[in-house]
């Protein structure tokens, strides 16, 4: 018998997939059959009596495979400082020093500081599973958005001879720029639709 509803399964193959897309859109080497799995192919390799915890996901980028990210379903619905230090000391012992946890309730307050505590060796970022049941990309009024890198942005700074400041600005803890895992002080290029010039790009300065 099934440990979890049809709805329950049914939303962790909705937030793995979108989790899939979210990690190759950062650049993360990830299969096409890792992000157009089907339900039912989905159910016939965790199993319908799956943990949440047997989800977990390992990835290196594109260009740097040493350069990884863990993706963490802790198992229990509220997790707090007792369940995100075994986590932390996995990270460490691995050399990893990125990861998402993809919880089902909010962390609690300690657990946030925690995080805050060894974000110096550490870069933890948490998504509640509800977030990640549809891709905030599929959004109709959500434009393209494409994250500069140092040398894209140096050029661009110098292109036009303005301030990073100066730029229009993007909340570090927009949707959007969480799903990208932006940082503070990079500029994400937007792309939107325009009917006379064919599309529109304007850039924005993460803070």
């Amino acid at each position: 018998m099934s440990t979890l509803s049809e709805d329950e399964l049914t939303r962790l193959y909705k937030v793995r997939k979108t989790t899939m897309e979210m990690l190759n859109d950062r650049g993360y080497l990830v299969e096409e059959f890792e992000i157009k799995m089907s339900k039912q192919e989905f159910l016939h390799k965790y199993g319908v009596n799956m943990k949440r915890q047997d989800l977990e996901i390992l990835k290196a980028k594109r260009n740097n495979d040493e350069k990884k990210i863990y993706v963490f379903f802790p198992e229990g619905a509220k997790v707090g400082v007792k369940e995100m230090r075994p986590y932390a000391e996995r990270l460490r012992q691995e050399e990893i020093s990125q990861a998402i946890f993809v919880v089902q309730q909010k962390l609690t307050p300690k657990s946030l500081q925690f995080i805050s505590e060894v974000s110096t060796m550490l870069h933890l970022e948490v998504f509640q599973e509800e977030e990640l049941v549809v891709n905030v990309k599929d959004h109709a009024i959500v434009p393209e958005h494409q994250p500069l890198t140092n040398a894209e942005k140096k050029s661009l700074l110098e292109r036009y001879t303005v301030k990073e400041s100066q730029l229009p600005r993007i909340q570090i803890n927009d949707p959007i720029a969480r799903y990208y895992g932006l940082n503070r002080g990079q500029i994400v290029k937007i792309i939107r639709p325009s009917e006379t010039a064919g599309r529109y790009v304007t850039y924005r300065y993460v803070v």
